[in-house]
C-alpha cells in the first residue's frame, strides 16, 4: 500500500514558507519521500499501517491550502509509468529502434 500526499501551500509571505516547510519536514519526518515538489509518499505494509500515518498527516493540516491524500496498492504503483524529460514519439516493437525525439 502506497500513501500519496498531495499539496498546494500558499508561499507569499514569510509565515506562510515557514509553515509550508514545516509541513514538508513533518511529512519527511514520518516516512514520506518526495516524488516530485508538492507529491510525497510513502510504502505502508498494511491498509491499517496507511491508516495510522494518515492520521498523522491529517493532524498536520495547516489551515490554508489543498491537501489530499491518496491510497494506492502496489499493482497500481507498479503500474506508472514515469518519464525524465524525454517524450516517447512512438511505442516501439521487437526489432525496432525507439526513437526518443
Amino acid at each position: 500500500m502506497w500513501v500519496l500526499v498531495f499539496f498546494d501551500l500558499p508561499t507569499e509571505t514569510k509565515k506562510e514558507r515557514k509553515i509550508y516547510s514545516d509541513f514538508r519536514t513533518k511529512l519527511m519526518k514520518d516516512g514520506f519521500t518526495m516524488f516530485q515538489f508538492s507529491i510525497y509518499l510513502r510504502h505502508c505494509p498494511s491498509r491499517e499501517n496507511a491508516d495510522v500515518h494518515i492520521k498523522r498527516v491529517k493532524k498536520l493540516l495547516p489551515e490554508k491550502g489543498h491537501i489530499g491524500i491518496l491510497c494506492i496498492t502496489d499493482k497500481q504503483f507498479g503500474q506508472m509509468e514515469i518519464f525524465y524529460g524525454v517524450k516517447l514519439a512512438e511505442k516501439s516493437t521487437p526489432g525496432q529502434q525507439l526513437s526518443l525525439f
